[in-house]
């Protein structure tokens, strides 16, 4: 898979600083309409590559990714400027949610589910329609960034993942079924002081920090009528979910304060925080009424000002921007080489 997808990025990194070549760039990757993209690059090119997010230097991504509907994701760091890409995880079970550990980058985070077995687990039964497999070996680990000295940091029987750092590097926020339910649960990066965030049924997930350390961003699902609380119990009891509509919605960083940002029919999802904190990046099928088409929306944090950011007829998600704040990340179904490619593509941001 190495093979297929390293490519020589024309990039420099100048006193810390990703410098895009314009000269390397393809602007024809842009699609009419997104304005706020410059000087894009397309860093992997074959397989399923996703979840591609910055180092605390802003030199590196570490990202999951598979080459083959047979094999199961793994964890890669890919050097930005030279294109060298290592794999940091074990190469057993599958592999999802990786993060470099803030703001030194000696360590990474990933959850896994190496420990209940070395084979790739079965796949969802999607004779239940689209459902998200939650497989109960999952736990998040900690290791160096290279991969070595693994230490797991979640130990109750069902999933635990979906971890991401604090960008001071204080606490993980992270999502577990350990209280019977998909909640949200801070930790500190040894794996004590495990605290539940939320409490109502229903999906709680893929959460981040905001930069200021003071606020979370995060998905949820959550059923009302008998009809949609049994679906959603019958799923949780066999390990899995319906992720056909989830909102975007802030809490602060100790539970409080919770707050739905959008109100739609659609899976919105993958919410991350502007540099600034008064905005959120986020991927939806909100203006896709078949809700296969994936674009990313922006929100102001109070819920106002929605702006549709990409134009992609496919799946564009994951975004984040760079420490810096000038350039941004995110993975996308364009200018696949095959069906089925989700490949990661970084550009310069621009500003209105």
């Amino acid at each position: 898979m190495l093979n297929n997808i390293r490519k020589k990025m024309s990039l420099k990194i100048i006193t810390g600083i990703i410098i895009i070549n314009i000269l390397s760039a393809n602007d024809g990757l842009i699609v009419k309409g997104e304005i706020h993209f410059k000087h894009m690059r397309q860093l992997t090119f074959s397989g399923e590559n996703a979840e591609a997010y910055f180092s605390a230097d802003g030199k590196k991504l570490i990202y999951q990714a598979h080459e083959g509907k047979e094999l199961c994701d793994q964890i890669f760091i890919m050097d930005i400027a030279s294109g060298n890409i290592d794999q940091v995880s074990t190469g057993d079970g599958v592999t999802t949610c990786s993060y470099f550990e803030y703001p030194e980058d000696s360590k990474i985070v990933y959850a896994s589910t190496h420990l209940g077995g070395k084979e790739c687990p079965p796949k969802p039964d999607y004779s239940l329609g689209y459902i998200w497999k939650l497989y109960p070996d999952y736990d998040v680990f900690r290791a160096n960034a290279d991969g070595t000295g693994l230490e797991r940091l979640t130990y109750a029987f069902g999933y635990d993942a979906e971890a991401t750092y604090a960008f001071d590097g204080s606490k993980i926020v992270y999502t577990s079924k350990s209280s019977g339910d998909l909640e949200v649960w801070t930790m500190n990066p040894d794996g004590s002081n495990k605290t539940q965030l939320t409490d109502k049924l229903g999906y709680d997930g893929g959460p981040f920090f905001s930069h200021d350390g003071k606020t979370i961003v995060w998905r949820a699902y959550y059923p009302e009528t008998e009809k949609e609380i049994a679906d959603y119990q019958h799923l949780l009891d066999i390990d899995a979910i319906r992720p056909m509509a989830l909102q975007i919605r802030t809490m602060n960083v100790d539970g409080t304060n919770k707050k739905q940002l959008t109100h739609n029919e659609a899976a919105n999802f993958g919410p991350f925080f502007y540099p600034n904190d008064k905005r959120i990046i986020f991927s939806s099928n909100m203006n896709d009424p078949q809700k296969r088409n994936f674009d990313l929306y922006a929100i102001d944090v109070d819920g106002n000002n929605l702006e549709r950011i990409t134009h992609f007829d496919g799946f564009d998600g994951f975004p984040m921007f760079s420490p810096d704040g000038k350039y941004f990340v995110f993975a996308s179904n364009r200018n696949q080489a095959k069906q089925g490619d989700t490949n990661i593509f970084i550009c310069e941001w621009v500003d209105e």
